[in-house]
Parts: structure tokens; C-alpha cells; sequence
């Protein structure tokens, strides 16, 4: 096994995004270094990272993570709500969020990760799991090499809402999620963008079917320009062309450096376990998404932490309890954050149905609100009063 230190391995973790890095490191100082935990990507997470809005909460980070000025491109203290005639209402909250450069974010979690004692492998691509009778047989390819086969007791699946890793497995039934958790995302990198960098902006509108679109600042120069839509929206004109001309209409100035798409994963967590087998799933492969922001940094961090401990409980067990250590896993993730994702789940087609006049009208109280004045208590009977049912999306998007 010229490639690694070992065939045979507590912990694989496969994939090394936010869940993946997280789960790996937080199992890694857990353990002690006891533990044989290995991380797996086909690529060096902080080179070329699933690109994103990359905004995240202070709060919430703080938590997890160290926050450091190295990894932070800047902050964010207010929201700019848009409607369809773009109308504009300010929710403004002091340092509340960050933007993060989010490779230099995996390096820090990367780097984490060694001096807990993970050994990581950035070139290697995971071709097959296959269950054995003591835990599971995983087939990964080196630097385009030939195949090799290591042997892990517990693989923790942290490889996106898309990867087929797992799919066709037969003790793994009923944890899978398929294609219809995805939705189509695309946005630019643009520069010449007049725009306040301690700002996000969201709009909304029937133009966004099922969905939204956004500003967010980057580095005070460049902005990520971009929309969601429903997994069922109709595509009158291809996305890229969508995209160009709501650019176009809204950002006149904008110099597009480069555009980015994909398919998102949008249902947040559903009743599904989290683990089987000596399986666990972790962050968009768990749908460990908020269902309405579509946001998914903050909560592969949190999934991926809550797997690692419940792996460390699954391991230390003799045997006789690991099923019911599986089952808790959702529980665990419920109580932090799953609860609050499945009452904005229930909340969200109720909110597509509310009408481009309604958004225009609630845009329009909301904006006469002064900073000073914008208690929630003031902002929720305002909105009530204009339109009731905006009250979910508030609770969606404020931190």
C-alpha cells in the first residue's frame, strides 16, 4: 500500500468539503490520534472549491471554528430585501454574518485536520464501496493509478447531494435521497457592480420562480451575482442566458468574469437516517440544507461535527447499541438544527404562492422602518399587517 500508511482504517471519510473536512477533524480530536480516520477527495479542498455565495454567520461559526482574518473576505451587517418592481427594505444587524474566501476556509480545516493526526489524500478518486461482513471494502484510484482497496470499519459519506457513491448498496435502503432533492443554481463573478460591501441583497418575484436572486459581496471589487429556482420551474430560455439578462437588467455596469452553475441540493432534512450499516452521511449528502436560503456551509459544519461524535459513540460500543447510536444520529442533528429546517420546509410553498403585489407591498412598510426602530417584534406586525404569510421568509433568512 505504497499510497497510504495502512489498508485498514477505523474512519474513511470520503470527501472533503465543509462535512467532510469537519467530520474528519472533529473525529480526529475526539480520538486523541487513537483512531485510524482517512480523508478522501479526488482534489485539494482548497483548490477550485464548489463556488458559492460563501456568506456565513459570526455567530454560528464562532462556535465551530476559530475565525480568522486570513479566511474572511469581510463582513456583513445588513440585508437588502428586493422586490419584483425593486422596491428595497434594509434589515440591518451589525457584524452579523461573514464572508468567507472559502478555500482558504478548507485549508484551515485541512491543516486542522493533520495536526489532529488525519491522514488526508487530496488525489485520490473513490470508485466503489462495498459492504463486508466487518465493515466496508472502499476502491480508490491514486493520481489516476491503478485501483486500491482499503478496508474501513465506518465510511462517513460526505460527497454532495449528487454523488452516486452509495446508491444501489442493499443495506444502505432507505437513506438514500435521490435527484428530485437538487435544484438549478447559477450565478457570476462580476466586477463594475456599484454596491455596499457590508450588504446582501435578495430578490424576489415570479421571475425567480420558486426561488430568489442575489448580490453578495466578495472582496469590495468582485460580486457573486446569481439566482435559484424550484426544482420544477419551467426554462423558457436556457439558465445562462437568464442569468446574462437579469444581469443586464439589474446590473447594467457589471463586468462578468466568469459563470457557474450546478444542481444544488434544496429539501432540507426529511425523516431519512442519517446512518446504517456503519454508514453515516453527512452535509448535502445527509439534504443538510436550509430548504428555503438553500444555504449549506454553515450546516455541513454542524453535521459534520454531530456525525463525528456519533461515530466516536459508534465505535467505543461493543456492538449491542450501534444500531440505536445509527438512529440517533437524526435525532442529534434534529435538535440543533433539523427541527427549525423542517418548519421552514413546511413553510416554503406556501410562500411561492404569494403574489408579486404582496412582495411589492411588504417591501414598501418594511423600507419606512428607521435602524434604530428594526426590532423583530416591529418588523413581524409590520409584515403581518401587509402580508402574513412573509413572516416564514423572515424567519428563513434572518440570523
Amino acid at each position: 500500500m505504497a499510497n497510504f500508511t495502512s489498508n485498514r482504517y477505523d474512519v474513511v471519510v470520503c470527501g472533503a468539503g465543509p462535512a467532510g473536512l469537519m467530520a474528519a477533524c472533529t473525529l480526529g480530536r475526539l480520538t486523541g490520534g487513537a483512531r485510524r480516520v482517512l480523508l478522501l477527495d479526488k482534489k485539494e479542498p482548497w483548490k477550485e472549491p464548489i463556488f458559492c455565495a460563501e456568506a456565513v454567520s459570526r455567530d454560528w461559526l464562532s462556535e465551530l471554528w476559530p475565525i480568522d482574518s486570513s479566511f474572511v473576505r469581510g463582513t456583513v451587517s445588513g440585508v437588502y430585501y428586493t422586490s419584483p418592481k425593486r422596491y428595497r427594505a434594509e434589515f440591518y444587524r451589525k457584524d452579523c454574518g461573514l464572508i468567507l474566501d472559502r478555500a482558504r476556509f478548507h485549508r484551515s480545516i485541512s491543516d486542522g485536520c493533520v495536526a489532529a493526526g488525519v491522514e488526508c489524500r487530496y488525489d485520490a478518486l473513490i470508485k466503489k464501496l462495498e459492504k463486508t461482513a466487518d465493515g466496508w471494502n472502499v476502491s480508490v484510484s491514486v493520481a489516476g493509478g491503478e485501483m486500491e482497496t482499503l478496508s474501513a470499519t465506518v465510511v462517513i459519506d460526505a460527497s454532495g447531494p449528487s454523488c452516486k457513491l452509495t446508491r444501489g448498496i442493499e443495506c444502505l435502503k432507505g437513506i438514500e435521497s435521490g435527484d428530485a432533492d437538487l435544484e438549478p443554481a447559477i450565478f457570476a463573478v462580476a466586477e463594475g457592480v456599484e454596491h455596499s460591501r457590508e450588504h446582501i441583497e435578495l430578490l424576489f418575484g415570479s421571475e425567480f420562480e420558486s426561488g430568489y436572486g442575489w448580490l453578495f459581496p466578495r472582496d469590495g471589487k468582485e460580486v457573486n451575482i446569481g439566482f435559484v429556482l424550484g426544482k420544477d420551474a419551467k426554462h423558457e430560455v436556457p439558465l445562462r442566458q437568464k442569468l446574462l439578462d437579469f444581469i443586464a437588467h439589474d446590473y447594467p455596469g457589471a463586468k462578468v468574469k466568469a459563470i457557474y452553475g450546478g444542481a444544488i441540493a434544496c429539501t432540507g432534512t426529511e425523516q431519512r437516517p442519517f446512518a446504517k450499516c456503519g454508514l453515516f452521511k453527512a452535509g448535502d449528502a445527509a439534504s443538510c440544507v436550509n430548504p428555503m436560503s438553500r444555504s449549506g456551509i454553515m450546516e455541513a459544519l454542524v453535521c459534520g461535527k454531530v456525525v463525528a461524535e456519533s461515530v466516536k459513540e459508534w465505535l467505543d460500543d461493543s456492538g449491542a447499541n450501534r444500531e440505536a447510536i445509527e438512529a440517533k444520529t437524526l435525532d442529534r442533528w434534529m435538535a440543533v438544527l433539523g427541527k427549525k429546517h423542517q418548519q421552514v420546509a413546511r413553510a416554503k410553498a406556501g410562500f411561492y404562492k404569494i403574489s408579486d403585489a404582496q412582495l411589492d407591498r411588504a417591501a414598501v412598510k418594511l423600507s419606512k422602518i428607521p435602524r434604530e426602530k428594526q426590532s423583530m417584534f416591529r418588523i413581524f406586525f409590520t409584515v403581518l399587517w401587509s402580508c402574513p404569510s412573509l413572516i416564514w421568509k423572515m424567519r428563513s433568512f434572518l440570523w
